[in-house]
């Protein structure tokens, strides 16, 4: 059964066309364009951009036809996956969606992708973390969504 997800990112400006962003720093799962379906997580990426504070809300409906990756909930392989993406290790999905390591849960990640604490290790320091989650559309075909709003 295909799904309409509505779906939020937040930014300082109006995003009627979303756009695959392909530089800068590396992200969780790779470059892309980033969503969430948590409104209040959308917020709290505008209101770390500079002047205004938007979240842009769109309906995306599912294409089975992509190749698509969903971490239901961080995990060994979630890790890895993280941390590869995040060393600029590129994948072949169109769509990755799960939890997302936040700068608290990045530190960690860093510390554990640089060995100096372990797994086990890891898996504790985050056990206690509110729930995170974001969608990145990674190519162009991957892009059905239409805009509805903006807020805040």
């Amino acid at each position: 059964m295909i799904k309409i997800l509505f779906i939020c990112h937040g930014s300082n400006v109006i995003v009627n066309k979303p756009k695959i962003i392909t530089d800068g720093y590396y992200k969780d799962f790779g470059y892309g364009f980033y969503c969430t379906n948590f409104e209040k997580q959308a917020k709290r990426w505008a209101l770390t951009k500079k002047n205004n504070h938007i979240v842009n809300v769109y309906s995306y409906t599912e294409n089975l036809g992509l190749n698509c990756k969903v971490f239901e909930q961080m995990s060994d392989e979630w890790l890895d996956f993280v941390v590869s993406s995040r060393r600029g290790i590129t994948h072949t999905y169109d769509i990755v969606e799960g939890p997302m390591a936040d700068d608290t849960i990045w530190n960690y990640v860093d510390d554990f992708a640089r060995g100096l604490i372990s797994r086990t290790a890891f898996w504790e320091l985050v056990k206690f973390k509110y729930p995170t989650h974001q969608i990145v559309f990674l190519y162009r075909r991957s892009f059905k969504m239409s805009f509805i709003s903006k807020e805040l």
